[in-house]
């Protein structure tokens, strides 16, 4: 059986396609750097983070991107010998505007090389690409209305305003023809993520729609015509858990349809686990997939029966999901980070960390302050468990107390927890814990320990977090074993819901190393190990 989510912790708006006997999901990245991860697998159970190809500048520069902006909603496809990418670089997403830029980049494999990118509109975000029987190519993308009434509007959500289909010219490297808008969505409104199948003289077309929260949904309809119109599927939504509020995989929506070899069908959707008893998801909208199966009427159906995605699924060869939960242990010995690593925002990642300026340590370059949208040395992984623990070894020595390094909890500038070595004068050297919780906070900074705690001339100290669902407690090693550190911090507001809600940001909980200098100093922090340990 295949265990749901085949990508734990943040990998949502997943696309899938198939080349021969491989797999492959690529799911966005937002404001994390480089974009779009890019996963492999051989049996649609077991994935492979194997190529995050939008990383260098001419591809991509998220500078000034706003908290869950950035690259949304990638499609991934394969045609005449070309793996294409199309994404949405989100500029601003608050307010009335949406300024969301839309990309195709190419490459001969996966591995790459990837172009750079050829700009194609602005007109809406969540891109995709269909490659007809005849050789053309469309390219398909909602519009967004920035003049309607909005949320609550009539008709219901009217900025969502509709899938558009225009034809792509390659050669050219521009759109041609007229521009249809071929769906105006179902009425459950919201309607975005479009992914064209052909099959049997239908085009199948699946979007999202209920927006990306609680009431989220994958919706289908098929034409004759590319061009319509549409007719809805009988049950109108083909995978949903908007009604099921006890479901284990909620959220459920915004996938696609990828056959196997011997043309069994699946179903890739976003999903989310809240915490037990709450309404908050610190891992973000994961990836999962559904087995499905076409019926007499020439509709796609769960294979289960219903339209709730289920947490076991048939695997089409019988491989099983590998779920034993693995410590990863990481020693920065090597020029290039882990791969399970990213950073935020900028493609200049030499202004931020070297694992090369000093022997067997990640060397973090203090820079702006800790949630700057524009240069931050952040350097975390993907919270994947409910319950773990991390732990890294710091050396640094502050001169200030414009100078902090140290393990930090994060989602983003608005929802972290920062164990931080730093400097005060009363103190001198000595430990902090910076919190901000929420978004009506307006980036102010609580502070959990009653007094700094004194750390005297010890070089090297041990930082730890240790979370247990909602709840998340800090330790540190100061060479007489690990000790407690301060309460215990609310985990559960690191996530997609925590602060303004389900709609407010719509990413995921990371974990990892994080400095700043805002005194434009640069103090360079070094990192020793860093270790994920599942509880």
């Amino acid at each position: 059986m295949i265990r749901n989510p085949i990508l734990p912790g943040f990998n949502p708006d997943p696309s899938i396609c198939r080349v021969g006997d491989d797999y492959y999901i690529a799911t966005s990245t937002f404001e994390w750097y480089p974009g779009v991860q890019i996963h492999h697998s051989r049996d649609l159970a077991n994935w492979t983070l194997v190529r995050r190809p939008l990383d260098r500048a001419s591809q991509l520069d998220l500078r000034g991107n706003p908290d869950s902006g950035g690259v949304w909603a990638p499609c991934l496809s394969y045609a005449d010998g070309l793996f294409w990418l199309v994404y949405t670089d989100v500029k601003r997403l608050e307010g009335n505007f949406k300024d969301a830029h839309n990309y195709i980049v190419t490459a001969p494999a996966i591995e790459g090389p990837w172009s750079d990118p050829v700009y194609v509109n602005s007109s809406g975000f969540d891109p995709s690409l269909f490659h007809d029987d005849d050789g053309r190519k469309w390219f398909l993308n909602m519009q967004w209305n920035h003049v309607s009434t909005g949320v609550g509007g009539s008709p219901k959500h009217p900025s969502f305003d509709g899938i558009l289909l225009q034809q792509w010219d390659h050669e050219a490297g521009k759109l041609v023809g007229p521009v249809r808008n071929i769906f105006a969505g179902s009425p459950h409104g919201l309607v975005e993520g479009p992914h064209l199948l052909k099959r049997n003289g239908w085009y199948y077309l699946t979007t999202a729609e209920g927006g990306t929260g609680y009431d989220h949904a994958v919706t289908m309809a098929r034409s004759r015509d590319i061009g319509g119109p549409y007719q809805l599927h009988p049950d109108t939504h083909l995978i949903t858990s908007k009604d099921v509020p006890g479901a284990p995989l909620q959220r459920a929506g915004h996938g696609q349809i990828v056959e196997t070899p011997d043309g069994q069908v699946y179903h890739t959707h976003l999903c989310s686990r809240p915490l037990p008893g709450t309404r908050r998801s610190p891992l973000g909208r994961e990836t999962a997939i559904q087995k499905c199966e076409w019926r007499d009427d020439g509709w796609l159906y769960l294979a289960q029966g219903d339209r709730i995605p289920a947490l076991d699924v048939p695997s089409p060869s019988g491989a099983s999901t590998d779920t034993a939960p693995k410590p990863v242990r990481r020693r920065f010995d090597r020029p290039d980070l882990p791969s399970e690593f990213q950073w935020l925002r900028t493609p200049f990642r030499d202004r931020i960390f070297s694992l090369t300026e000093a022997p067997g340590v990640l060397r973090l370059h203090g820079r702006e302050s800790i949630g700057s949208w524009f240069e931050q040395a952040l350097v975390a992984r993907r919270q994947e468990h409910f319950a773990f623990r991390a732990e890294t070894t710091l050396r640094f020595d502050p001169e200030t107390y414009q100078q902090a390094a140290g393990l930090v909890s994060y989602y983003n500038r608005h929802k972290f927890h920062f164990l931080a070595v730093t400097r005060t004068p009363s103190e001198g050297r000595c430990l902090m814990i910076m919190s901000c919780l929420g978004d009506w906070q307006n980036g102010r900074l609580t502070f959990a320990l009653d007094q700094p705690i004194p750390l005297g001339d010890t070089a090297e100290i041990g930082l730890a977090a240790e979370v247990d669902g909602a709840v998340l407690r800090f330790h540190c090693d100061t060479g007489q074993g690990w000790q407690p550190l301060g309460p215990a911090l609310d985990q559960s507001l690191i996530s997609d819901e925590g602060g303004r809600g389900e709609h407010g940001s719509f990413t995921g909980a990371f974990v990892g190393m994080a400095a700043f200098d805002t005194s434009g100093g640069a103090r360079p922090a070094d990192f020793s190990r860093f270790d994920y340990l599942p509880g």
